[in-house]
C-alpha cells in the first residue's frame, strides 16, 4: 500500500506518507507554545502520522495572524518548541515547523472571536504588505513594505530557521499560501508594486525566492525544505496554476524538496469549487510539469481516497487537516482499513494486538 510506504525527503525518511497539515490553534500567549500544543501535536505523532507540522509559526511579532499565534523569534519560544519537537520525534514522527508571515491578514482576532481587525489599543498592530491594500473592509489597512522592511522579513525567516534547527525540527515549511505575505507578493491582485518586487512573474516571485535562499543558507541541503503554495486565487486575473508551475520549477532549482499544494485565501470574494480532493489536480500538475515532489491537501478524509492519490502518481505525500482534528489516530484506522500492520506505542499494545 502506497500510503504506508516510507518517503525520503532530503536526509530524513518518513515512516509513511501521512502528514499533519499545519492548523492554527490560536492558543498561544506572546507567541509561546504551551501544553495545548504539546498534547495536540504529540497526540498526532502517537496516532501514527509520518510527519507532524506545527501551525503557522510567526517569524516576528508583526508576522502573526492574531495575538494568539505561536512564534519563533525569542529564546523562550525556542525552548518551548524544543520540548514539543523532541516528543514528536520520540514517537517516530518527523517534527516539522511551518514558518510564516501573515502580511495584510495580520492584527486580527481569533476566528471564534470574529476574526476581524484588532485595533491597536486592544493589542493590534499595523500589518505590512506588498501594497497598501486591505484584504477586505473588515481587515486592517496595511502599509507597503519598503526596502528595509523587505530586508527585515528575509532576515526574520533566516533567524527563525536557525532557531528551528536548534529546537530539533527536521523539516521546515515556508508558508507562501492562503493570502499571507509571500502569497500576497506572488499575486497581481494584492501586489501593485512598480519596483523589483512587482509586475512580472519573476519580480513577484522575488521575495519568496529570496526567503528560500535565506532559509537554505541556515538550513543547508539535504535537510528537507517544503514550500506551501496556493496554486490559484480562483479569481480571473489573479495568481493561477500556470504561474505556480513556473514558480515550482524555480523552487526546485532553489533547493526546495517538496511543494505543498493548497489554494485560495488571497481575496474574500473567490468562488471555490470545494469538494473531496478538489486541490489534488494542482498537486498532480505541479508534480508532472515542474518535476518536483508534491503534497496533496484539501478535503481528503479517508484511507482509500488517499491511497488512490498516491497510486495514481498525483502526489508524493498526503496532508490531512480536519480528519486529524476529528481523529488523532486516523493513521491507525487507515492502516486497518487498508490491511496494513503498523507499530504503535508499547503502552497501547493491548489495543493494537487484539
Amino acid at each position: 500500500m502506497h500510503l504506508f510506504q516510507p518517503l525520503t525527503l532530503g536526509n530524513i525518511t518518513l515512516r509513511n506518507r501521512i502528514a499533519v497539515s499545519p492548523m492554527c490553534e490560536y492558543s498561544a500567549i506572546d507567541g509561546m507554545p504551551n501544553d495545548w500544543h504539546l498534547v495536540h501535536l504529540g497526540s498526532r505523532a502517537v496516532g501514527g502520522a509520518g510527519l507532524v507540522f506545527t501551525e503557522a509559526t510567526a517569524v516576528s511579532p508583526e508576522a502573526r495572524i492574531s495575538p494568539a499565534d505561536t512564534g519563533l523569534w525569542n529564546d523562550a519560544q525556542q525552548a518551548a518548541w524544543t520540548r514539543i519537537a523532541a516528543f514528536i520525534a520520540s514517537q517516530g514522527a518527523a517534527p516539522g515547523i511551518q514558518l510564516a508571515h501573515a502580511g495584510r491578514k495580520g492584527s486580527t482576532r481569533a476566528p471564534w472571536l470574529g476574526g476581524k481587525a484588532l485595533p491597536g489599543g486592544q493589542g493590534g498592530w499595523t500589518p505590512v504588505a506588498p501594497s497598501a491594500l486591505a484584504f477586505s473592509d473588515d481587515y486592517p489597512m496595511p502599509v507597503a513594505l519598503d526596502a528595509a522592511g523587505i530586508a527585515k522579513v528575509i532576515a526574520d525567516f533566516a533567524a527563525a530557521t536557525v532557531r528551528a534547527r536548534e529546537s530539533g525540527f527536521t523539516v521546515i515549511e515556508i508558508h507562501a499560501a492562503h493570502g499571507y505575505l509571500l502569497h500576497e507578493f506572488l499575486s497581481p491582485l494584492s501586489n501593485r508594486r512598480d519596483d523589483a518586487y512587482g509586475g512580472s512573474l519573476a519580480n513577484r516571485a522575488r521575495l519568496l525566492r529570496e526567503v528560500v535562499a535565506a532559509v537554505r543558507g541556515a538550513w543547508p541541503s539535504p535537510a528537507p525544505l517544503v514550500v506551501r503554495v496556493s496554486a490559484t486565487d480562483w479569481v480571473e486575473g489573479g495568481w493561477d496554476i500556470d504561474e505556480c508551475i513556473e514558480l515550482a520549477r524555480w523552487l526546485r532549482q532553489d533547493g526546495v524538496d517538496l511543494v505543498d499544494c493548497s489554494s485560495g485565501g488571497n481575496v474574500p470574494h473567490a468562488t471555490i469549487p470545494v469538494g473531496p480532493g478538489y486541490q489534488v489536480p494542482f498537486a498532480a500538475r505541479i508534480r508532472r510539469e515542474a518535476g518536483i515532489a508534491t503534497g496533496a491537501v484539501g478535503l481528503i478524509t479517508d484511507a482509500r481516497q488517499a491511497e488512490s492519490i498516491l497510486e495514481n502518481g498525483d502526489a508524493d505525500l498526503v496532508l490531512f487537516a480536519r480528519e486529524l482534528l476529528r481523529d488523532p489516530y486516523f493513521p491507525r484506522r487507515a492502516a486497518a482499513e487498508l490491511g496494513v500492520m503498523i507499530e504503535g506505542p508499547v503502552q497501547y499494545g493491548r489495543a493494537w494486538n487484539q
